[in-house]
């Protein structure tokens, strides 16, 4: 009895072992960002300014950017058209409405042909208007 009980706790710990490892060589593949957070801090009332977050495309393939998903209609975002070469690099434009005063928090979701979907924030707080 003491054997088989052993024997089963042997094998429940090597399962829990298999479970918790990485396959050798792995590699995050797929869009990598320089940044994926830019805080701007005190924006002017009615700035054109731009948040722009540049990749490169570490896959092993071209990459096309299928979707950038803004969490709010004041915010919208350019993605590059066609496909991003394998190293290539690229880059989205975002801009916020700073014509609405006060602290925002904002994301936008990129999704690719490569890769898991890659959450961005922008953040600052716009100025009232001075007269």
């Amino acid at each position: 009895m003491k054997i088989l009980f052993l024997l089963l706790i042997t094998c429940c710990a090597s399962m829990a072992q298999a479970q918790n490892s990485k396959p050798t060589g792995y590699v995050k593949k797929g869009l990598k960002f320089t940044t994926t957070e830019i805080a701007r801090g005190d924006i002017e009332y009615g700035s054109k300014d731009l948040f722009i977050f540049e990749f490169v495309n570490k896959a092993n393939s071209s990459a096309i950017i299928n979707d950038v998903q803004t969490s709010c209609g004041c915010t919208t975002a350019e993605k590059p058209m066609g496909e991003i070469k394998k190293r290539g690099k690229g880059k989205i434009s975002v801009s916020y409405d700073t014509y609405r005063v006060g602290p925002f928090t904002k994301t936008i979701t990129v999704s690719s042909t490569v890769g898991l979907p890659v959450v961005l924030t922008i953040s600052g707080n716009v100025l009232p208007e001075k007269h």
